[in-house]
């Protein structure tokens, strides 16, 4: 029984973690829809957010699991290789995604008449490219709230007051990830619906990701599966973010505004880490 209890903790902590991914998406959906400035700043904000855990916290993990399980050599080469995988398969999956979504799409979307008027060519495939930033987000965000998933739900097997030090610092980046994924959805759409179901869902890959644990990988939950996962998954976010995220803030902000994002973004990351505990 007591057995089961911890399982049941831990599940609901990731399930916590991954919601408030919902919470970043309601904040986002208040802001009025033409203040473009908001949305540079909030997605310079999580390509901030993105870089510097990807740097400081999920990469570092990573290298330490690998060369602790394969040794300098062959651990540091799989560090690499997971690294670098992680952005080519994103930017696979980046090419196959067709380059501006149809701007037909978006005559399906609720603008007014006089909206219609305005949607040349030109604002049609911002629009659309907007949209992709979203939905790409979405994906990148899910991919690796799966393994974060499965870290909350092992680390809180392990030891219950870490897990709960990590789902707290998960569920704040979690917030603006939430944001990141709503906001161009929004903007692309002008439907909040969609918006935040899109985060929302981003973020149920979270208790995915521990129930996955649970079945899958309690057997072979090494530190070398952990340790490429986190290679992946730290190679996903960094390119989302130059190629995905910082373009499209400095589009829709004077150039600074985006800088300042990332910076902000950086330093809600390293606080909440100190905080909150590493994920040690």
């Amino acid at each position: 029984m007591e057995n089961y209890s911890i399982y049941l903790f831990a599940f609901g902590l990731t399930l916590f973690a991954g919601l408030s991914t919902g919470i970043g998406s309601l904040i986002a959906l208040v802001v009025k829809r033409d203040s473009t400035r908001f949305l540079a700043v909030a997605l310079g904000l999580s390509a901030g957010v993105m870089i510097y855990v990807s740097f400081m916290e999920i990469l570092p993990e990573s290298h330490l699991a690998l060369v602790k399980s394969f040794g300098g050599g062959i651990g540091d080469a799989l560090f690499f290789a997971s690294f670098f995988g992680g952005m080519l398969v994103i930017g696979f999956i980046d090419k196959i995604i067709p380059e501006d979504m149809n701007p037909h799409e978006l005559l399906h979307h609720p603008v007014t008449g006089a909206e219609h008027l305005a949607l040349d060519g030109r604002i049609g495939r911002d629009h659309a490219q907007l949209h992709r930033t979203g939905l790409l987000t979405a994906l990148a965000i899910a991919v690796h709230n799966f393994p974060e998933g499965m870290a909350t739900f092992a680390a809180t097997l392990n030891d219950p007051s870490l897990g709960i030090a990590i789902a707290a610092a998960i569920a704040i980046h979690n917030i603006p990830e939430g944001i990141a994924i709503a906001v161009p959805i929004y903007f692309a759409t002008g439907s909040r619906k969609s918006a935040f179901t899109h985060s929302f869902l981003s973020g149920l890959a979270e208790p995915l990701g521990a129930l996955a644990g649970i079945t899958i990988l309690v057997p072979f939950m090494g530190p070398a599966t952990f340790g490429i996962l986190f290679g992946l998954v730290a190679g996903t976010m960094v390119y989302i973010s130059f190629d995905e995220l910082l373009p499209s803030a400095e589009k829709y902000g004077a150039h600074h505004l985006s800088i300042y994002g990332l910076i902000a973004g950086m330093a809600i990351m390293a606080v909440s880490i100190l905080f909150l505990g590493h994920h040690h």
